[in-house]
């Protein structure tokens, strides 16, 4: 290995320049055989180098939303439900809520498919470039909680108000006390207007009061911030999960 090389190898490295520390000896050969001018050589170790950093970066956005499993829309059983707008849900993918800080909310009961859309369209928004984290309401509210008695609550908050979309699945499946209805309340106060909600439940909105220890100052505070700019996809039917035991 000569000076250059040498000098070149370790400066790629120094600048994290992966792809183009392993691909400029194959393009280097690839121009000589091609007769490529130096800016046109140039121009392609740079976009070989571009493509990686995306391709890094969307998997990083991706590992950072935590969600649970990576579900893509076209796995979705769209004869299980009884009743499901899939052109509405289609449309969500376009992604225009995210822009407009608007949110989604996904109702209907266990096992029509609700978390799968929206860990579809989280991980969809991801390799579009935003930013998204998931969290079932329960999680959020004990994390906030310990965050209290640690007086890291402010801490704590930014968390969940910083992504572009927090996604809030399973709320209503746990009763909630006042207390962490109150910080739940914070979380989706704070990111009102300035950033979209996915937010998942299986209790109609009527229902909403029970999941709020009945506080209806509370739920009454809830729903207006959420629905003010949101677009309600409610979905009917049985349990997938249950599927092959209710046929049997």
């Amino acid at each position: 290995m000569n000076k250059i090389t040498e000098n070149l190898e370790k400066n790629l490295q120094y600048l994290k320049l992966s792809y183009m520390y392993e691909n400029y000896q194959d393009a280097v050969k690839h121009a000589a055989g091609k007769g490529l001018d130096h800016l046109s050589f140039l121009n392609n170790l740079v976009e070989g180098e571009t493509c990686s950093y995306k391709e890094r970066s969307i998997e990083r956005k991706i590992r950072n939303a935590k969600l649970p499993c990576i579900k893509t829309l076209e796995q979705f059983k769209w004869n299980h439900p009884k009743k499901i707008n899939r052109l509405q849900i289609e449309n969500l993918f376009q992604l225009n809520f995210i822009e407009k800080k608007e949110n989604v909310v996904l109702l209907g009961p266990c096992g029509v498919g609700k978390s799968h859309i929206g860990n579809a369209l989280t991980e969809y928004a991801c390799r579009k470039g935003y930013s998204a984290l998931y969290s079932p309401a329960v999680d959020i509210i004990n994390n906030l909680t310990a965050a209290v008695a640690t007086n890291f609550l402010d801490k704590a908050i930014k968390k969940y108000i910083a992504p572009d979309i927090l996604y809030i699945d399973e709320l209503g499946y746990l009763p909630v006390d006042r207390q962490g209805a109150n910080l739940l309340f914070q979380i989706i106060s704070k990111r009102y207007e300035t950033g979209s909600i996915i937010l998942t439940s299986n209790r109609t909105f009527k229902e909403w009061p029970k999941i709020f220890n009945n506080d209806s100052t509370i739920t009454s505070a809830v729903l207006d911030r959420m629905l003010h700019h949101c677009e309600v996809v409610v979905i009917e039917g049985n349990s997938y999960r249950m599927k092959d035991r209710i046929d049997s």
